[in-house]
């Protein structure tokens, strides 16, 4: 992002903040998704983190990328709207599941997903499932960071990760035993 431009934007100038919001908005979409439940929370998220983008440009230091910059506003964001509507979120879901449910199936790789079946099933996840994985794994946070912020203990953090994991595969399992019923009743249909 040209400098130029975030200063403009800063400054006021609508023009130069419409040039971020329609070059980053995109880029940020898939990122609020996978924090939300649904499409339309992810749209609050991000009509909420751009808002912050654009009072808080002036604080913009330039010490390193603006897309990082404008991203932990979005994660931030998603995470302050978990906070807000954790009582309407049923955190504790997880630990409620049965252990013999999460399973120990062989499952495809999650390379051989289509990026959006991996969204929904991400998307599809336990609250607490979703914002672990997408704290630890997609955006590289440590179990003691995610506990900071999640307001947990580390324990449950890992605990909450590893249960996330075996309910993934049990999904991929299922995706996979189905394409396989498909592929076999395609079969048997055209003999």
């Amino acid at each position: 992002m040209d400098r130029s431009i975030i200063i403009a934007a800063a400054e006021g100038d609508k023009k130069a903040f419409k040039t971020i919001f329609e070059l980053y908005v995109p880029k940020m979409r898939p990122i609020a998704l996978r924090y939300a439940r649904t499409n339309f929370e992810a749209e609050d998220i991000l009509q909420e983190s751009f808002l912050k983008v654009y009072r808080n440009l002036k604080t913009f230091k330039n010490d390193g990328s603006f897309e990082g910059w404008v991203k932990r506003i979005v994660v931030n964001t998603a995470l302050n709207h978990y906070e807000k509507y954790r009582k309407d979120y049923q955190q504790d879901n997880f630990e409620m599941m049965d252990e013999g449910v999460l399973g120990q199936e062989d499952a495809m790789e999650i390379e051989e997903i289509n990026p959006s079946q991996l969204l929904k099933i991400v998307q599809n996840l336990p609250d607490g499932y979703r914002l672990v994985i997408n704290l630890h794994v997609l955006e590289d946070y440590s179990y003691k960071e995610i506990a900071v912020l999640m307001k947990i203990s580390e324990g449950t953090v890992r605990s909450q990760y590893s249960k996330a994991r075996r309910y993934i595969k049990k999904i991929l399992a299922e995706l996979q035993n189905k394409q396989k019923t498909s592929l076999i009743n395609k079969d048997t249909n055209h003999k």
